[in-house]
């Protein structure tokens, strides 16, 4: 599924208009990195938890010359699903 996707099914549920719908598609995903970068974490009831996550530097290996080399550290995002979302997808 795509955003653009998401929007057509925005506008059949609203009964509005395709632009409408992309806006407001666009500013929820807007919302949501905003509040992802600067809060750290986003938790949707029923739907998930958005959490940026710190890794450590660690040790790894140049696959074409077998030369160790240090991994530097870095933020990640994960999410965990809820489990009425695991339900979900689990009833198929």
């Amino acid at each position: 599924m795509t955003k653009a996707d998401l929007a057509d099914l925005v506008q059949e549920k609203l009964s509005c208009q395709k632009k409408h719908a992309v806006e407001l598609v666009d500013l929820t995903l807007d919302i949501l990195k905003d509040a992802i970068a600067t809060e750290g974490h986003v938790k949707v009831s029923g739907f998930g938890n958005f959490v940026v996550r710190k890794k450590a530097d660690r040790n790894g290996r140049n696959p074409q010359t077998g030369e160790t080399i240090t991994i530097t550290s870095r933020k990640v995002l994960t999410f965990k699903p809820s489990v009425i979302l695991k339900t979900r997808v689990n009833q198929g």
